[in-house]
C-alpha cells in the first residue's frame, strides 16, 4: 500500500466509487481504501429478497449506465454486479480488505491509520456510509426480553423465523420490505412503528424521490408533488393487499416473552429493529470532529472544524439524495472540483 497519496477516499462503496470517478477524470493522486473483502460496499450485506427503488435506468453512477435488467426493480445481486463492474471499468485505485483505525491531525496534511500500515494525505474524503452503525433505539424492557433481537443490518431472510411471532419495528422501507418479506414464513408479523406508514402512490417509484431532492436543492416546494417516502415494490403491494401492513403503536415497553402496547401484550419469539443507521464515522474520533447532534458541522461537504476532512454520501447533511446510486454523483462531482481547484 502507498504511504502517500493527495487524497484517501475511506470507503469504497457507491459514494467511494463515484468520488473516485471524478478524482480519476481530474487526474488528482488518489487512494481507495475498503474494508471489505470485495466489491460491492454495504449491497453485499443485505437480505436476498431486497430490491432497489428504482429502474437500473434511474440507479446509475456517473460515466457508467447500469445495465438493463428485466424486473423493473432490479435485486440486490445485480446492483452488486454493476459495482464490480464500474470499479474494474474505471481501474480505480482500491485497496481492500483495510480498516481505518484512526486519522490523526499532521501539520502539513492527515495520517491515516489502518491495519496495514499509515497513508498521509492532504485531504480525506470520508465515504462509509451508515450500514454498518446500525441504531436501536432505547426501549425498557428491552434486555430482559429472552427472543431473538436484530437489526435489519443483521437480517439475512425469513426463513430462519418461520413458525415464530415477529415485531418488525420501523415504519419506513426497511420496515415494510422486512414485513412483505416474512408474510409466507413466520406465524404472525406485526409492523410497529411510532409514526404512521406513509406511501408514495404505486406508479411511482425511488427516482420521484430523487426528483422530490434535486427539488428541495433548488428551493422549491419538493411536498406539493408527492408526501410519501415508502415505495410500493410489487411484494410491498402483495403484503398490504393481505392485509399484513396494518401499523401498530410502538411498544411501551417489553417484557420477556413479548411486549406491552397499550393494554395489551403482544407474545413475540423475534423482534427485527429496522430503525436506520447513524454515520461510520468511528475511525475520526481522534479529530473531535463531532457535534451534540452526533454528526460534524459541515459546508460544502466539508468539515466547517477541519476543511482537510470531507464527507460524502451519507443522506441529507451530504447533500440531498447522496446517499442513493443516482444522487451521490452530484456531490461527489462538485466537491472533487473544488479540491481540485486547491491541489492546482
Amino acid at each position: 500500500m502507498r504511504t502517500h497519496v493527495d487524497i484517501v477516499v475511506i470507503g469504497g462503496g457507491q459514494a467511494g466509487l463515484a468520488c473516485g470517478y471524478y478524482l480519476r477524470r481530474a487526474g488528482l493522486d488518489h487512494l481507495i481504501l475498503d474494508r471489505q473483502g470485495s466489491a460491492g460496499g454495504a449491497w453485499q450485506s443485505t437480505w436476498p429478497s431486497l430490491r432497489l427503488f428504482s429502474s437500473s435506468a434511474h440507479s446509475s453512477l456517473p460515466g457508467r449506465p447500469m445495465p438493463p435488467h428485466p424486473d423493473t426493480f432490479p435485486p440486490v445481486e445485480h446492483a452488486v454486479s454493476y459495482l464490480s463492474e464500474y470499479e474494474r471499468r474505471y481501474d480505480l485505485p482500491i485497496e481492500r480488505p483495510v480498516r481505518v483505525v484512526d486519522v490523526h491531525s499532521l501539520d502539513d496534511g492527515l495520517e491515516v491509520i489502518t491495519d496495514r500500515g499509515h497513508v498521509s494525505a492532504r485531504y480525506v474524503i470520508n465515504a462509509t456510509g451508515t450500514w454498518t452503525a446500525p441504531f436501536v433505539p432505547q426501549v425498557e424492557g428491552a434486555s430482559t426480553f429472552r427472543g431473538r433481537q436484530l437489526h435489519s443490518a443483521h437480517y439475512r431472510g425469513p426463513h430462519a423465523f418461520a413458525g415464530q411471532h415477529v415485531a418488525v419495528v420501523g415504519g419506513g422501507n426497511s420496515g415494510v420490505q422486512v414485513t412483505a418479506d416474512l408474510v409466507d414464513h413466520a406465524e404472525q408479523v406485526s409492523l410497529v412503528s411510532a409514526r404512521r406508514l406513509r406511501f408514495l402512490p404505486d406508479d411511482v417509484d425511488g427516482r420521484h424521490l430523487f426528483d422530490q431532492a434535486t427539488a428541495r436543492l433548488e428551493e422549491e416546494d419538493a411536498e406539493a408533488a408527492f408526501v410519501g417516502n415508502i415505495v410500493a415494490l410489487p411484494q410491498v403491494r402483495v403484503a398490504r393487499a393481505k392485509g399484513a401492513l396494518r401499523l401498530r403503536a410502538m411498544f411501551d415497553r417489553m417484557t420477556a416473552h413479548g411486549a406491552i402496547i397499550g393494554r395489551e401484550h403482544l407474545d413475540l419469539d423475534a423482534v427485527i429493529w429496522c430503525t436506520g443507521f447513524r454515520p461510520a464515522l468511528r475511525h475520526l474520533r481522534s479529530l473531535g470532529l463531532r457535534t451534540s447532534k452526533g454528526i460534524p458541522d459541515v459546508a460544502g461537504n466539508r468539515s466547517v472544524k477541519d476543511p482537510r476532512v470531507c464527507f460524502v454520501g451519507y443522506g441529507d447533511w451530504t447533500g440531498p439524495a447522496s446517499a442513493t446510486l443516482i444522487g451521490v454523483g452530484r456531490t461527489a462531482k462538485a466537491l472533487v472540483a473544488e479540491l481540485d481547484g486547491e491541489l492546482h
